[in-house]
């Protein structure tokens, strides 16, 4: 089953910060692992991704490191202590928006 494009939206930039978090990635290998941590669920295409990044880097909230690898230059992100502030904040409104949800459908 897929998640329609407009309940994830809502959730994709909480996603990035919380998979940069974990370690420093460059994008199509932040696409990578969240398709695959997701069993499909998230698989989000360059399109949606880059703009994302680059609004985040724009924020201050993912700093991008151009680094070599295999011989490609390649942008890595990190995510910034602003980043992490702002991905506590999305954690806690996304457990807010889950808890509330789970009392309307559970009243259903």
């Amino acid at each position: 089953m897929k998640v329609s494009k407009e309940l994830l939206k809502g959730s994709t930039v909480m996603l990035v910060l919380s998979m940069l978090e974990q370690q420093p990635m460059y994008g199509y290998q932040l696409i990578k692992r969240l398709d695959a941590q997701s069993n499909g669920v998230f698989a989000l295409k360059e399109g949606t991704l880059y703009p994302i990044l680059h609004a985040l880097e724009n924020e201050g909230h993912v700093e991008a490191i151009w680094s070599e690898a295999e011989g490609r230059a390649r942008k890595t992100y990190h995510i910034t202590d602003k980043g992490k502030k702002q991905l506590q904040e999305k954690t806690e409104e996304w457990k807010l928006f889950q808890v509330s949800l789970n009392r309307v459908i559970g009243e259903m």
